[in-house]
């Protein structure tokens, strides 16, 4: 392997409603993205007035707009509304392609419960996790749930766990 992403059929899906979460929360704009495998990897900038300002000052808060920003606008949607827009939009998607294209079917939930979130406070930051993100295909090749590294899955596919 060349440690790129080649995306599947349900990648490419993915990808596309990541990038048009643009046109649903205009106060978003995305930034580095990446879909692996078992999970993704993104960086969503609000690029929409500030709400995080500080009352006592009416400065800006450090978080300079950039990252996932748990203060979105408020008229625009919260992040958790953004990430429940793209997990909804993106299973009903799964689903469809599941019945009528011939995608392997998931057992129980497609997105686990909750996300990861990180908001990015400088440019060192930003350019450290942009970099995390694009070199996380290369990574992909050591990951202990990766089917392809050896006999870390049984004959079912289902990961092995060593105690």
């Amino acid at each position: 392997m060349d440690g790129t992403m080649r995306l599947s059929d349900p990648g490419r899906m993915i990808e596309k409603w990541y990038h048009r979460l643009e046109q649903k929360f205009p106060q978003i704009q995305c930034d580095e993205f990446v879909c692996m495998p078992n999970h993704i990897h993104f960086i969503m900038e609000n690029v929409g007035a500030d709400p995080c300002v500080r009352p006592d000052s009416g400065t800006q808060s450090i978080m300079e707009n950039v990252g996932a920003d748990p203060c979105v606008r408020p008229d625009s949607g919260t992040l958790c509304d953004v990430v429940q827009w793209f997990k909804t939009m993106t299973t009903n998607e799964y689903i469809r392609g599941v019945k009528q294209d011939g995608w392997s079917a998931f057992s129980g939930k497609l997105w686990q419960r909750n996300y990861w979130e990180h908001i990015i406070r400088n440019e060192t930051d930003l350019n450290h996790i942009r970099n995390y993100i694009q070199n996380n295909p290369v990574e992909w090749e050591l990951d202990r749930l990766n089917p392809n590294i050896g006999d870390e899955y049984d004959s079912r596919g289902e990961p092995v766990w060593s105690s």
